[in-house]
């Protein structure tokens, strides 16, 4: 992990998870303990409506505690029910965590990767459908990170497990003076909780 990274991720390691959030994130914990049990690829695939915020982040910060705490085979995505395009300020947040962050194309959906480790693959980030060529097609988890997705989306084809895990879209603050707080403040939280995920993992 990048030095600003490691730090990053001592300050979330000492946040608390409440028992409303445990309970919510517990089918995913059960999800991943059952593959890394039978030893088969964890495909997470993180959906939320415009694939620009939230499912990004979760997207990233599940990878980096895959590596950080050594559970093989876990790939991560992301998707949505629409394609727009990555929110700028998600790549900045990620950056000023400590990621490595470059932005390789241009246009209206432009791509960036996302790095958290020198000899890691990086992440892929840009606004996807989730059922876009990208993602698997079969043997995933849909995690569902907006009631909008969650509530738009009755069926995901190939998916195995269906889980709503829902954060506050930070997209409120867009134009404020609070929008850097508020992004920082909701990539934490999100950091925090897939770290914690993947803490369970035996």
């Amino acid at each position: 992990m990048y030095p600003k990274l490691a730090d990053t991720i001592s300050f979330i390691q000492k946040r608390n998870i409440n028992q409303g959030r445990i309970a919510i994130l517990r089918p995913l914990v059960e999800y991943i303990q059952q593959k890394v049990n039978a030893g088969t690829a964890i495909n997470l695939n993180f959906i939320c409506t415009h694939n620009s915020r939230r499912s990004h982040l979760c997207q990233v910060w599940a990878q980096i505690a895959a590596g950080y705490y050594q559970t093989g085979h876990v790939y991560c995505y992301s998707g949505g029910t629409e394609e727009t395009a990555l929110y700028p300020q998600i790549a900045k947040t990620l950056e000023d965590a400590g990621l490595q962050v470059k932005r390789i194309s241009q246009g209206p959906n432009p791509v960036y990767i996302l790095k958290y480790d020198s000899n890691a693959l990086p992440v892929i980030g840009f606004s996807k459908k989730y059922d876009d060529l990208f993602n698997p097609t079969s043997a995933f988890a849909a995690i569902m990170t907006c009631s909008q997705a969650d509530g738009g989306c009755p069926f995901i084809a190939g998916t195995e497990e269906r889980i709503p895990i829902t954060y506050e879209d930070p997209k409120i603050s867009d134009g404020t003076a609070l929008q850097t707080d508020v992004y920082k403040n909701r990539s934490l939280e999100i950091a925090a909780e897939m770290f914690y995920v993947f803490s369970q993992i035996k």
